[in-house]
């Protein structure tokens, strides 16, 4: 039976490159996707786009293109298939995004690849026609958030992407889509599943889902040591989903890879973000997970079986990026003798100025941090080492209750906590008004003169703060369409 091989290449934004192009130079792939959006960060790169109209796509899509675009020319001189792109890195400018990867193409030698874009997801403009709608985190009206709102973005499903790989698209840029829907839409186009064959469609969700997240299925997030051990995780793979025809998916490494893929590993990340199993809503199909077995194949090697779907609810999940006040900070640190409780006594102080302004403030927070930064005390991971390995055999004596070895220990650790030479004070508070927002940075920089004594190394910042509110609205108030890197034209999805 035919199968088909995709390549997890990122789990958020800011991943790691070299996994990925691991898997492009040995996981012989035919896909690779790369997921790069969270709900916050289509907002903020709808902040972006606002700003500057050429931007708003991810900050990484360029550097991730000048590693990927040399290995796809190896490919296409070895003349093998080179390995397909897909990718959500378009975020708020899918087209502006296209362009700099076309130009990045023709400059590399690569003025054959066939770009696309998928847009339509942005529905900013149709906004105040869901007023009426409810916020899914708080149960008011979607017009209670007014003139505060800043982007709108349908999760739209895998229909675009299956209309750009008809039309030879090698890699394909997307906007807000549905994290499955990057795998979901290359199932589809290789396989010749239709869009209402719903078990197999929820099949292909579920291969999506353990991709998605990148290292996560190969252990990143379920190591928690002395639980769950992962071996080498300083050198976590990314996964590889092998795909047969009837949706069966294997999920692996490449072998010199870090990290694992075991059934704990895959079961864990199944049920990540997942309300209800047996009815997990995407744009494309309502999956259920209620029936899924593990299998382990190889080492680093466990099938999925099982799954399935029935048919959407009929509505896209819309993300609402609006702006949500300010959070202003300050920091300052304190060393030598009773560091603490100048620290201490410093927050009062704090606490004390800005008591007058307490109807503006939402949230405060005070915090005494840091231990070992100010004094140093040692040759960086040498002397971390060192630390744990102190810390490990104090525990050790615990564990084996030798009296008098766990009294020294007890003894080193309190000695340890007295001595302690230095900390930080962090206080951060949340206003709608930014004047508010500022006023903590500016106290805690006026510490420095008017005490506690032995302040320094005070910082203030402050910044706006982009929440986010879901709704659904009705998927035929959606328009999706294919950009093609040749012409730049949109061509709408029918």
């Amino acid at each position: 039976m035919r199968s088909i091989r995709i390549g997890g290449g990122a789990g958020y934004g800011g991943d790691r490159i070299e996994p990925a192009l691991d898997l492009i130079r040995h996981g012989a792939l035919d896909y690779i996707i790369f997921e790069c959006l969270a709900e916050r960060t289509i907002a903020l790169a709808q902040q972006q786009k606002m700003r500057d109209p050429e931007k708003g796509y991810n900050e990484f899509l360029k550097y991730r293109m000048e590693r990927i675009l040399p290995l796809l020319k190896e490919q296409q001189k070895a003349g093998q298939p080179i390995v397909k792109i897909v990718t959500n890195m378009g975020a708020a400018n899918p087209v502006s995004a296209l362009r700099m990867v076309k130009s990045m193409a023709e400059k590399e030698g690569l003025s054959q690849l066939k770009i696309s874009a998928v847009t339509g997801d942005n529905v900013m403009g149709a906004v105040d026609t869901y007023g009426d709608h409810i916020v899914l985190e708080t149960g008011q009206l979607l017009r209670s958030l007014e003139d505060r709102i800043i982007s709108a973005n349908a999760y739209i499903g895998a229909e675009g992407i299956v209309r750009a790989l008809k039309q030879g698209a090698d890699i394909i840029i997307t906007g807000r889509v549905a994290d499955p829907a990057l795998t979901l839409g290359p199932l589809i186009y290789e396989f010749g599943w239709s869009m209402t064959d719903y078990h197999q469609l929820g099949r292909g969700t579920v291969a999506g889902h353990l991709l998605e997240c990148g290292a996560q299925v190969c252990g990143g997030y379920f190591a928690d040591p002395p639980y769950k051990e992962v071996p080498t995780l300083w050198n976590v793979g990314f996964p590889i989903a092998e795909i047969r025809e009837d949706g069966k998916a294997k999920i692996s490494k490449l072998p010199q890879a870090g990290g694992m893929v075991t059934k704990d590993t895959v079961a864990e990340q199944l049920i990540y973000e997942i309300h209800d199993p047996s009815r997990y809503y995407t744009p494309d199909v309502t999956a259920d997970f209620s029936g899924i077995w593990l299998e382990e194949e190889d080492k680093d090697c466990i099938a999925v079986c099982g799954a399935s779907g029935i048919k959407h609810n009929g509505q896209y999940k819309v993300s609402v990026g609006y702006r949500d006040g300010f959070i202003g900070e300050g920091e300052i640190s304190y060393g030598g003798s009773g560091c603490c409780e100048r620290a201490k006594l410093a927050g009062e102080i704090i606490r004390h100025r800005l008591t007058p302004y307490a109807k503006e403030i939402q949230e405060c927070r005070i915090d005494i941090i840091g231990v070992n930064s100010l004094y140093g005390g040692g040759e960086g991971l040498a002397d971390v080492e060192s630390v744990v390995d102190n810390a490990s055999d104090n525990m050790l004596a615990r564990d084996v209750k030798d009296a008098e070895t766990a009294k020294e220990a007890d003894s080193f650790t309190m000695c340890g906590a007295e001595a302690v030479g230095e900390c930080r004070l962090r206080v951060a508070i949340r206003s709608n008004q930014r004047c508010i927002a500022r006023l903590v940075g500016d106290e805690v920089e006026a510490l420095y003169t008017n005490g506690p004594a032995g302040g320094g190394g005070a910082r203030k910042y402050i910044r706006e703060i982009v929440s986010v509110a879901s709704i659904f609205i009705p998927k035929d108030g959606v328009n999706i369409r294919v950009v093609s890197g040749d012409d730049v034209r949109e061509e709408e999805c029918r």
